[in-house]
């Protein structure tokens, strides 16, 4: 195989990134990758610069893999003595490769949906780039006044007040781009159609009538230039209101991709993942403007699984999505390189997964809502089990 970028990450999802490995994937494949270890520690050796050299290099080879990485917050700073509160490893790619974000959740038949209505994956497609994960903020002490100020190249200046303030006061800024917000939606009517589900955007340009209401306008643009295509697949695509998208998800059947922007897409695909059984199974794959992609885990990397791991006890950890960024990738490099052999490798490494919980083996998670009979075990012997269906 050519190569694809390997991320590797923390705590416990860095400890099931190295079975998986062994287990499912160099036994059968001659792997071959250019690896960058974006674990918290490393990346305060290099001051995040591995960060960007992993961007890089997906945007040359095309395809990576992530493992799951800590976001540091005050606890985690002085936990790993941090030389400052680095940024989301996540958050710097996507800038880098100003892609989107898609999350479709896991199914197997033995684990039904908390929405009893629901019948098909819910595809979340989540804008990558800007708003609240590139912020600025300040805390301010005093009574002031605070203004929205932009300086052009030209020399314009555009400002407006944002509030006079009798005290103490919070303050963000956040921007997008409107080449950003073009790609994000370019991206998801394609995806679309390439998948011949309906296509939803929610947003708020009631409250929002300029930063959400350029969201809703260049989507329509985009939608006017692929409408005879989804007329032709008989595929819809609807905007409406974030709250009445959320009123009217929950009564769908599902089958279709809801579009959303960076923060409401990072906090409703982990619903949606909930509600379909766990957090562990769903799918996450970046795909950039330029044709890279990137698969990986949606969840986070289970600290407090990590401590009992590292006190010797055995833990019974999801591994589901690992696998599947895994095979994800594979399968792509597959098919960008027409390698047939890697792409049918991936297929039945999924296939030997989902038949291996529906067998009744699953990790804890799984087993508390699975409707049939189920035998927990842990991490290592759910990924053995896996193993052996696939051999």
């Amino acid at each position: 195989m050519n190569p694809i970028v390997e991320m590797d990450g923390d705590e416990m999802t860095r400890i099931l990134w190295q079975m998986i490995k062994d287990e499912l994937i160099c036994p059968y494949v001659e792997l071959n990758t250019e690896y960058f270890d974006l674990g918290l520690k490393m990346r305060d050796e290099t001051e995040d610069a591995i960060t960007h050299q992993a961007a890089a290099a997906i945007q040359r080879l095309q395809v990576g893999v992530k493992c799951a990485t800590i976001t540091p917050n005050a606890q985690r700073m002085e936990e790993y003595a941090l030389k400052k509160k680095w940024k989301s490893p996540n958050g710097t790619i996507r800038g880098i490769l100003d892609g989107t974000t898609f999350r479709t959740p896991i199914m197997v038949s033995c684990i039904q949906p908390t929405v009893k209505s629901w019948q098909a994956p819910i595809t979340v497609a989540r804008h990558s780039y800007g708003d609240i994960y590139q912020a600025v903020e300040m805390h301010t002490d005093e009574p002031g006044t605070a203004f929205l100020r932009f300086v052009g190249e030209s020399g314009k200046t555009q400002e407006l007040e944002i509030k006079k303030l009798d005290g103490p006061a919070i303050l963000m800024g956040m921007h997008n781009k409107e080449q950003s917000i073009r790609n994000f939606a370019r991206s998801c009517f394609n995806y679309a159609i390439s998948n011949r589900q309906d296509l939803w955007f929610s947003a708020k340009d009631t409250i929002s009538s300029t930063y959400d209401a350029c969201f809703r306008d260049i989507f329509e643009e985009e939608y006017q230039a692929n409408k005879a295509q989804f007329e032709q697949l008989g595929i819809h695509y609807t905007y409406t209101l974030i709250d009445d998208a959320v009123s009217r998800v929950m009564r769908s059947s599902g089958g279709f991709i809801w579009a959303q922007k960076n923060y409401d897409g990072d906090v409703m695909s982990d619903m949606i993942a909930s509600a379909f059984g766990s957090l562990a199974m769903m799918t996450s794959v970046l795909v950039s403007p330029s044709g890279a992609f990137v698969y990986e885990a949606a969840h986070g990397t289970v600290t407090r699984h990590y401590y009992r791991y590292l006190e010797g006890e055995s833990t019974s950890t999801n591994p589901v999505a690992t696998i599947f960024a895994w095979s994800g990738a594979l399968r792509k490099r597959g098919q960008l390189d027409n390698n047939a052999a890697l792409c049918d490798f991936a297929d039945k490494l999924e296939a030997a997964t989902l038949h291996t919980i529906e067998s009744g083996v699953m990790t804890g998670d799984l087993a508390t809502i699975c409707t049939g009979s189920a035998n927990k075990v842990d991490s290592l012997d759910f990924i053995r089990a896996i193993a052996r269906q696939l051999s």
